[in-house]
């Protein structure tokens, strides 16, 4: 799959207003909190910043292990899961009914894990400092160049960009 970042588009910030209150409405058994457990997070929620086209979303949790049955429901929505990380349980949709072409990612986790705290700190500073979003857009511009097939290399060339900024708010990889 190739990389594409693209330019902002407003409308990523209303797909994801749209996509949050059906998010809510089949995640309110398992949400604590239904009015702010739903995030935008990653770089289609900062305005102004170029991203891949992909909404990436973040729901609060009261426990994973509760939450693993709130699969078959997400399934309906069009969610697939997959592994990733241990404190979360990830979903994609795909845009053309294959794993390749995705239109959402959706992690759900427990508020306060190191997952939420590093998605929300890191997009609540891009949106806090647009030199800063600059700087981002633009490391992210070169390695869709340098990779124009997907490689982790495109997500490893970010890493040190992420820590550097997760660090200046406290908080450590």
């Amino acid at each position: 799959m190739g990389i594409e970042v693209m330019l902002y588009q407003r409308s990523w910030a209303d797909a994801f207003e749209a996509e949050r209150g059906r998010l809510a409405a089949i995640l309110a058994p398992w949400l604590p909190d239904r009015a702010d457990g739903v995030h935008h997070i990653g770089s289609t929620s900062v305005p102004g910043l170029s991203a891949k086209p992909v909404l990436d979303i973040m729901a609060g949790v009261r426990s994973l292990a509760e939450a693993a049955t709130a699969i078959e429901p997400l399934a309906l929505l069009g969610y697939a899961h997959a592994p990733h990380r241990p404190d979360a349980l990830w979903f994609f949709r795909p845009g053309d009914q294959s794993a390749e072409s995705r239109t959402h990612h959706l992690h759900l986790t427990v508020p306060g894990s190191a997952l939420w705290r590093e998605r929300l700190a890191f997009r609540d500073a891009l949106r806090a400092d647009p030199a800063l979003a600059a700087q981002y857009a633009e490391l992210k511009a070169n390695l869709s160049a340098a990779y124009t097939v997907y490689q982790p290399e495109y997500t490893r060339g970010k890493r040190s960009f992420v820590a550097r900024v997760l660090a200046d708010a406290g908080i450590a990889l």
